[in-house]
């Protein structure tokens, strides 16, 4: 059985600034900020939520299929994904524009600024779900505005179960929008950011949201995460990473942990371990695909 990815794919260029943004962004000044940082440290990686997410899944024996779109400079990612083993039936190159680009800044404390040029994601609308004996699940996770609203409503019309992930793409939707998103789905999950945003869109608390699907997962980083069933509150520990190196692509990380344990029957808590443990591990690599597990 596989899991249905619906997102972007997308090059990363993370930089890393040696010291911490608010030393350097005066907040009275903020009307007319002009900052630059130095990055002494630069690399280039293959992203994007179902790139990323595709990856976790995949070391984890699962069988991800990404749902995305590559422009004209997506070859290499294209081989990459096939010398993974991970399928790119259902990825498409857009032939005039280029694949989506993320420049992710970080500091010392692990907060980051980030750049995004969506590219041939914003032409990802053009792909369709259809059913499939072979999917069991999906996930819609942020991509281009019409995509997300035409991949959610084909997802639920095909009688695919799917997560529902807004990430950065929240911000898009209104809360009637997002109030919709949340009835088709069977599950949501969020960041604590991401939480507090959607429940100030659509009017409902986090056990409100929990009403409307099987379980609501609000992840908190180094402080583990939450599962809202029902209206009830659960918190799973967080695992210790070894090391804590580049925050980047740990939510995906998490996610593709979820979608693994979903798909064997887990209850939500186990997942949510998992997610926890993936999350651990990925933190103590650079870039969001160079993890592995041992």
């Amino acid at each position: 059985m596989a899991a249905l990815i619906c997102g972007s794919l997308a090059f990363d260029t993370i930089m890393h600034f040696e010291g911490r943004f608010k030393e350097q962004i005066l907040a009275e000044q903020l009307h007319i900020l002009n900052v630059s940082f130095l990055v002494p440290r630069l690399q280039r990686d293959f992203g994007g939520c179902a790139g990323n997410i595709a990856y976790s899944m995949k070391l984890l024996g699962a069988e991800p299929l990404p749902m995305a779109t590559l422009g004209n400079d997506g070859a290499s990612y294209l081989q990459r994904l096939q010398d993974l083993g991970i399928s790119t039936a259902h990825i498409k190159t857009i032939d005039d524009t280029f694949t989506a680009q993320a420049m992710i800044m970080t500091d010392l404390d692990n907060n980051q600024i980030t750049a995004f040029h969506p590219g041939a994601m914003m032409q990802a609308h053009a792909l369709h779900v259809e059913k499939h004996p072979d999917i069991r699940l999906g996930i819609i996770s942020p991509d281009g505005r019409d995509a997300m609203l035409s991949h959610a409503q084909q997802m639920a019309d095909a009688g695919i179960p799917f997560v529902f992930d807004p990430g950065q793409g929240l911000p898009m939707f209104d809360g009637q929008e997002l109030r919709h998103f949340i009835e088709l789905a069977t599950w949501v999950t969020v960041n604590d950011y991401e939480g507090k945003m959607l429940s100030d869109r659509t009017g409902w608390s986090s056990a409100e949201i929990s009403s409307h699907v099987k379980g609501l997962i609000v992840t908190l980083g180094a402080q583990g995460c939450e599962v809202w069933q029902q209206g009830h509150q659960h918190v799973v520990d967080p695992v210790k990473a070894q090391a804590v190196v580049d925050p980047t692509g740990c939510g995906d990380a998490w996610r593709g942990a979820l979608l693994f344990g979903l798909e064997q029957g887990w209850d939500l808590l186990k997942c949510a371990e998992l997610g926890n443990r993936l999350g651990a591990i990925k933190i103590a690599s650079r870039g969001p695909q160079n993890y592995q597990l041992t």
